[in-house]
């Protein structure tokens, strides 16, 4: 049987055509046929692989030369240093969602009291953040999907942030109506159908109610930034994530619903990702 040397440098190869990152996903594809971490294989280089583990090893290989992502096929993804569960029934956190975090958190205090309102909370990773960072806040998360909320209930039981009241939702209309929300916050669906990149990487893999959306991608925007009016105390805050190339539709919408203060903010790569905007009356 081969070593764990001569695996990784063979899948790294293997995957090299297919993979941004060919030898982190040889490196955690392998930690987890042999359940050990990446630090294991880098001590041990010249241990030998059992038939089984070999095996296993491969079938995952082959499911990744295959172009299903690496969060899918572990089962996880770390986001705000926390381990996520991860299903195709939910989006793969992305790093640039952690600035909605970071721009929510600054408009909470810590010992907020305030209700905030996750939309379309998926695998449920900003709710639970939030909820973990602001523990004295009130937080609602809803989602069109009851595979995704209950992944996200799962998520929540294991981050003990089960405070957290998920409702199965079309936006807001299980909500009570003129519910008050200091905040509001959101990640849509903002994606076009005819966009190129769904053809293209991970983003294959994901459910489609996630990331396309009509009318340029806007629709989900437009619904959200429009009845979100109804259920923000006054004044309140209403941040979502779009579209690199979408800040100024994003912006129009807003002034056209009377949102104040409108802002763009930029993500890790520089690029327009969240729009914030306050809502008076």
């Amino acid at each position: 049987m081969p070593c764990i040397g001569a695996v990784l440098t063979a899948a790294t190869r293997a995957l090299s055509h297919t993979s941004p990152s060919p030898r982190l996903d040889a490196e955690i594809l392998l930690s987890l046929a042999l359940d050990k971490d990446r630090a294991h294989l880098r001590a041990w280089p010249e241990k030998q692989l059992s038939p089984e583990q070999h095996r296993q090893f491969q079938a995952l290989l082959q499911q990744r030369l295959s172009g299903i992502p690496i969060a899918y096929i572990t089962g996880h993804r770390e986001f705000w240093s926390r381990d996520f569960e991860v299903t195709p029934d939910v989006l793969i956190p992305r790093p640039d969602t952690e600035l909605l975090i970071e721009l929510a958190l600054a408009l909470i205090p810590t010992d907020a009291t305030d209700s905030l309102l996750d939309l379309g909370t998926g695998s449920g990773i900003i709710a639970i953040t939030l909820a973990a960072e602001r523990p004295h806040t009130g937080i609602t998360a809803t989602d069109i999907s009851a595979k995704s909320l209950a992944v996200a209930r799962r998520n929540a039981q294991k981050h003990s942030t089960n405070t957290i009241v998920f409702s199965e939702s079309d936006w807001f209309d299980s909500l009570p109506y003129g519910a008050p929300f200091k905040l509001i916050i959101s990640n849509p669906p903002y994606i076009d159908a005819k966009d190129p990149h769904l053809t293209q990487g991970d983003i294959r893999f994901e459910p489609e109610h996630a990331l396309i959306a009509a009318r340029q991608g806007l629709s989900a925007i437009e619904t959200i930034a429009d009845n979100a009016r109804n259920y923000l105390s006054k004044p309140g805050h209403l941040l979502i994530e779009h579209g690199y190339n979408q800040q100024h539709a994003v912006q129009s919408i807003f002034k056209a619903l009377n949102y104040q203060n409108i802002k763009t903010h930029k993500d890790l790569s520089g690029q327009a990702r969240v729009t914030y905007g306050q809502y008076f009356a």
